[in-house]
């Protein structure tokens, strides 16, 4: 029960942090390199105090999937965080959670996994639910082009995501934890060129609330939030972890109608449990399939 209500909080948190998003005063790279930085040495110091002692070695292994990883994990969060401003966080939240929607449809390439008509049954649900997102009823205003560009980023930002979710499948001998760690500290480093280039990292201007805001994105959202998860899922069952992570996107949805006075359309809802409602599936058949995977066999 205690693991269990780690991993509630850690929903939650992950869940509100839209919120705070919206209400920084940088750019979403500016947001995404800090949110790298802070995060990044919050885990160090928790991995110091836990006396945690990684494999110097398993890292050297894994150097180029973790530097590709890290990379497009600091990609997701810009374009994550890019959706957050175009649209509302109901509809960011719900086209994010097509990453595994993404993952079912490149297992059969990068993983040699079979398609089978119950996956493809989840995508073409998945992509209906979204169509009644994106199609929200309205005309053809400036207003709805941003709300599909804002979804649209939602989507790049879950592509990434997928494409983190199956580079971690390959690499070997490290712990979740580990692996966490070395990404985001990979995405601020990869970040960082890019944010220069751009021109940004002017922090002089900053107000007191964002100042506080990105501070509680880095350390909250992101160190706390991930070191929370991690020591929460090593003694939880997949069944578990997959329920309640969908905590995530419904507390996204609740707090934004809270703080932002967003709404989301009856149609618009519908929408939203189609696309929920397949990953949901999806990720209960891969459990389920490496339940199968793991099983021992015995001869007749």
């Amino acid at each position: 029960m205690k693991m269990k209500l780690r991993l509630i909080m850690t929903m939650l948190i992950f869940g509100s942090i839209g919120v705070f998003v919206k209400k920084i005063e940088l750019t979403s790279s500016e947001i995404a390199f800090l949110r790298g930085v802070i995060g990044s040495l919050f885990l160090l110091i928790a991995g110091f105090l836990v006396k945690h002692k990684p494999s110097f070695k398993a890292l050297k292994e894994n150097a180029i999937l973790l530097l590709l990883s890290g990379a497009a994990i600091g990609f997701n969060w810009i374009f994550l965080f890019e959706s957050y401003r175009y649209t509302t966080i109901s509809n960011a939240t719900i086209s994010y959670y097509f990453a595994p929607i993404f993952v079912m449809i490149l297992a059969p390439l990068v993983l040699k996994e079979k398609l089978t008509s119950v996956k493809v049954v989840c995508i073409l649900t998945a992509m209906f639910g979204l169509f009644l997102i994106v199609n929200t009823g309205g005309g053809d205003t400036s207003g709805s082009q941003y709300h599909s560009l804002g979804i649209f980023y939602g989507l790049l930002a879950a592509a990434f995501y997928a494409s983190v979710v199956l580079m971690n499948k390959f690499i070997k001998n490290l712990s979740g934890f580990e692996i966490t760690l070395v990404q985001l500290m990979t995405a601020a480093l990869v970040l960082l060129p890019y944010v220069l280039w751009q021109g940004h990292l002017h922090f002089a201007s900053l107000n007191s609330t964002s100042i506080i805001f990105i501070l509680i994105i880095g350390i909250v959202h992101t160190g706390l939030g991930y070191f929370l998860y991690f020591t929460s899922i090593q003694k939880l069952k997949g069944q578990t972890i997959a329920v309640l992570s969908y905590i995530d996107p419904i507390s996204a949805v609740i707090i934004a109608t809270i703080f932002l006075s967003e709404n989301m359309t009856m149609i618009q809802m519908i929408g939203g449990v189609l696309v929920l409602g397949a990953t949901f599936f999806s990720e209960k058949l891969e459990i389920n399939a490496e339940k199968k995977a793991q099983t021992p066999t015995t001869s007749p």
